[in-house]
């Protein structure tokens, strides 16, 4: 008989569903339920059948809500989509531990599947330990301006999570399992009576404190877990490795604390703050580790050795402690500890959670504490305890080799507009006859080399400039004092927003020379600087501009000291703002293609920063696909992405789900660096074809979004982008300016909104027409060749993947009544008419080149996932177009605001990938 492997997981949503019906039972009354439930079935009806019948009375059961009703029935079906969440995280890793357990070939996506393909592949086990010598994969945290859950509400899923899981691990006694029912209760009676949103928007440390979260409940004891894996499978492939240590090339950075693209709250005090925050909970965590170390390392003299080195170590302790003199490992790491304590006092001008026992020199930098763990575990290695050597020391040696004193690198970034701007200020105050903004990119160029050739700075502290030019050098002077502080590692990387021409990386310079970060006649260059492309026109643009600045012998020069590696950043989000989903991919692949044609012609190395969203109409979509989708030579051993919102809670929130995420990363890395040799170049058909259908889809997008006269107005009156930007989400604002240009808007809001409506049109809209347009032209093979396409182009093949899953959790009829909002009927008629047409033409072309029958049919774990979770997200959106009309007739209604709020964070919890 066969297994139903999916049965745990319906079991446990049917668990958690029938626990939040009793809570909503005992706190809101049996009338509350039943209401709750009669919108859940008739807005099951209306999906499945489009039945106008339940359409009017849905309607009808929805305008008849008191304020009271309606927010109790928003909180419920926002509550389901969270506890939706955890059921599916949990399955997750109920089904890989079983995998596991099975001893079956290893998953797509395991490092022990990318190891066994390599050396398929003809690489050795010594071939691959040289590859982790020069590689670098690093996640990159990022403040988000739609991240809508409260750390609060993450705890509480945490601890329900938790019971989950122990439930799973551990067979239990009729006691015992009542016992976590019991505590299951409790922990949903807790989610129910917490609040969902917060009262006042995040500041931008709150965004730090809630980054940090993850470094504290994943990142600092998954990383050095995933190290050790990772090592021993290599050390088991070749003998001859030995006790294998790889250098840190995975690490995570930040952008929380350093982002000030459009955030005018990211001060220099914010920064250094920020840097004290990471430092406080990295040094905090290796204090706790040191101690808990001590504790059973209780080895004593007589019964085992210890070598010199160690005895040394532990003779310069200031533990003197009688009960200890025979113990040398304890007496070592007291006083590991009180050096670290003192560093932290020195670092932190504070005390840290748990007294030392005596004062110590700090540390004045993470080697030396690296090299005293060090000595610990030679000593026990050489003296027949090698296995002591293996456990929380190992993963504590690994932790401050990742994390260092800092935890995690932040870069800056800034526009480069206010560069500009920063720029020609200095130069106009230093000599009046200078108006930098009026020179074209020859003159600018010429005016910057001129300047960077010497060290006289151009600033004086004698004068005084405007608020934004004190704020930039400031921040620069920051930057500075941070290197000195806790070292080059803890801010490495200044990024350009907007980077169109060489000036604008040159400005950057500029003040990075003000501030001693660049020294010319030294030739030396102590941050990485990183261009941002972000429109259509600069990805097209970009090796070019990439090629004429490396023909500045003054850059070159500076780039030898970065030992000759250039980083670029690649904008999806914007990119695809501005010329819609497929020509956005489309270009950012030929954007890559040049930028490894260019480096490789100047002799640079070259490192791509993929800043990829959440959701498919940023660039998200499985990470692994992603990475190995990439043009061959793009990738090279190094990559960064970003993580953005809640996906950085779905994928780093629960630590077992987080390593595994992290997992992936590099075995894709591994996979896309050693083995792009294997997959065969798209055909030169494919290139043409691709060509073709990126022109139409970018005539379609743009003739829709920018060309059409009204479509702003649409855009603000069907979605909810207006109260978005009044959400108490994120410290940065939704637009870049006053007003309501859709040119202006983020694009983290504008594919939020139209996620919340359920048209997620940035993931999909051109490509019903391109492929229409294409067919037209080639009747009797098209279908042919772009099923030809979808098999043999892995590009392409992740393009489709992608847009399958956004069409599927989109929803025609549920965004019609979003369109119902707008008042201008034949303006909501004329465009809804355009999108449902492009959407069913879309979902053609799909299934006619993928050959599935349904959306989704080449993906069965979403497609289980979406059938479990919309029968609850669709009243979440019914019930949002309602308040939508309330509220806009009636702005003064605070409880009628605060469920807009709560349906927000709902519709993000059950679409998981939103913004």
């Amino acid at each position: 008989m066969t297994q139903d492997k999916d049965a745990p997981l319906r079991e446990d949503i049917r668990k958690l569903g029938r626990v939040l019906g009793d809570t909503i039972r005992e706190q809101q009354g049996e009338a509350t339920y039943d209401l709750i439930e009669r919108i859940r079935q008739t807005s099951v009806r209306f999906r499945r059948d489009e039945d106008h019948g339940a359409r009017v009375e849905l309607e009808g059961l929805l305008d008849a809500l008191s304020r009271e009703q309606t927010i109790q029935v928003v909180r419920a079906f926002s509550y389901f989509s969270h506890l939706a969440n955890i059921a599916e995280d949990q399955h997750h890793i109920r089904r890989t531990r079983a995998h596991l357990i099975s001893g079956s070939a290893p998953r797509e996506g395991s490092f022990a599947r990318a190891l066994a393909d390599a050396q398929a592949g003809g690489h050795s086990a010594a071939e691959l330990v040289a590859f982790f010598d020069r590689a670098l994969v690093a996640p990159v945290l990022t403040a988000h301006p739609t991240e809508v859950q409260r750390k609060s509400i993450l705890n509480c899923q945490a601890d329900i999570a938790h019971l989950l899981d122990e439930c799973d691990r551990v067979a239990l006694t009729p006691d015992e399992r009542e016992e976590r029912d019991e505590a299951l209760r409790r922990a949903v009676l807790t989610l129910w009576q917490t609040r969902m949103l917060r009262p006042a928007r995040l500041s931008v440390l709150d965004e730090v404190a809630n980054g940090l979260s993850y470094f504290d409940a994943t990142f600092l004891r998954e990383l050095p877990r995933l190290y050790a894996s990772i090592e021993d499978q290599l050390a088991g492939r070749d003998a001859a490795l030995g006790a294998l240590e790889l250098p840190p090339f995975l690490r995570v950075g930040s952008w929380i604390g350093g982002d000030r693209d459009g955030n005018p709250f990211v001060t220099a005090d914010v920064l250094r703050r920020a840097l004290s925050m990471q430092a406080a909970c990295a040094l905090g965590f290796y204090l706790e580790e040191l101690h808990a170390l001590g504790g059973r390392l209780s080895l004593a003299l007589g019964l085992i050795s210890g070598s010199d080195a160690l005895l040394q170590l532990a003779a310069r302790s200031p533990d003197h402690s009688a009960h200890r003199n025979d113990e040398p490992y304890r007496r070592a790491i007291s006083g590991i500890y009180s050096r670290l304590a003192a560093t932290y006092r020195e670092l932190l001008d504070a005390d840290p959670p748990r007294r030392a026992v005596a004062p110590a020199e700090p540390y004045a930098h993470p080697r030396e504490l690296a090299d005293d763990l060090d000595t610990l575990h030679r000593s026990l290695v050489a003296n027949g305890s090698a296995a002591l050597a293996r456990g929380r020391l190992r993963r504590l040696r690994r932790a401050v080799r990742v994390f260092g004193f800092h935890l995690a690198p932040i870069d800056l970034r800034q526009n480069s507009d206010v560069h500009e701007r920063v720029v020609a200020e200095l130069l106009a105050t230093a000599d009046p006859t200078i108006d930098y903004s009026a020179l074209d990119e020859a003159g600018r160029v010429e005016l910057l080399a001129r300047e960077l050739a010497t060290p006289r700075p151009l600033g004086s502290a004698h004068l005084r400039y405007s608020d934004e030019t004190e704020s930039e050098l400031a921040i620069f002077r920051a930057a500075r004092e941070a290197h000195r502080r806790f070292g080059p590692a803890a801010l490495p990387n200044c990024i350009v927003s907007k980077t169109d021409d060489v000036s604008d990386l040159l400005e950057l310079a500029l003040l990075l020379k003000e501030a001693g970060l660049l020294r010319p006649h030294e030739a030396a260059l102590d941050v990485n600087i990183i261009p941002l492309f972000e429109t259509i026109d600069d990805l097209r643009n970009a090796p070019a501009v990439m090629d004429r600045l490396f023909a500045l012998p003054c850059y070159r020069k500076w780039l030898a000291a970065r030992s000759d590696t250039q980083e670029v950043m690649l904008g999806y989000s914007d990119s695809n703002k501005d010329g819609g989903f497929l020509t956005s991919g489309w270009e950012l692949y030929k954007a890559e293609i040049g930028l490894v044609e260019t480096f490789a012609r100047h002799g640079v190395a070259l490192r791509l920063f993929h800043g990829r969203g959440g959701s498919v109409g940023r660039g998200g979509g499985p990470s692994y696909q992603a990475i190995l989708a990439q043009p061959p030579g793009a990738v090279q051993g190094q990559i960064r992405l970003t993580e953005q919102g809640e996906v950085i809670a779905a994928k780093y929130g629960n630590p077992e789900v987080g390593r595994r995420n992290l997992e992936v990363l590099v075995a894709a890395t591994l996979e896309a660096s050693l083995l792009a040799g294997a997959a065969p170049a798209p055909r030169p058909h494919f290139i043409e074809t691709m060509q073709a259908l990126s022109d139409a889809a970018f005539a379609a997008y743009r003739g829709l979004v920018y060309e059409t006269e009204g479509f702003e107005r649409y855009f603000w009156e069907s979605t909810v982008i207006s109260e978005i930007a009044e959400l108490n989400i994120g410290s940065r604002p939704a637009s870049r300016k006053k007003g309501t240009r859709i040119e202006d808007l983020r694009a983290i809001p504008w594919v939020f909104s139209w996620s919340q409506c359920r048209l997620m049109l940035p993931g999909w809209y051109g490509f019903g027409s391109a492929v229409q347009a294409y067919l037209a032209k080639h009747p009797a093979d098209g279908l042919t060749a772009l099923q030809q396409m979808h098999r043999e182009w892995s590009f392409f093949g992740t393009l489709l993947s992608n847009m399958d899953m956004v069409l599927a959790k989109s929803d025609l009829a549920i965004a019609s009544r979003y369109a119902g909002l707008v008042k201008d009927a034949k303006l909501r008629e004329a465009i809804f008419g355009r999108i449902r047409a492009e959407w069913q033409a879309t979902v053609e072309a799909l299934l006619a080149i993928t050959g599935q029958r349904e959306l989704l049919d080449g993906n069965p774990l979403l497609k289980r996932s979406i059938q479990n979770r919309f029968p609850y997200l669709d009243p979440l959106n019914h019930v949002q177009v309602e308040l939508l009309r309330r509220h806009r007739e009636d702005h003064a209604d605070e409880r009628v605001r605060l469920g807009i709020h709560i349906s927000i964070n709902g519709i993000a919890a059950g679409l998981r990938n939103s913004g």
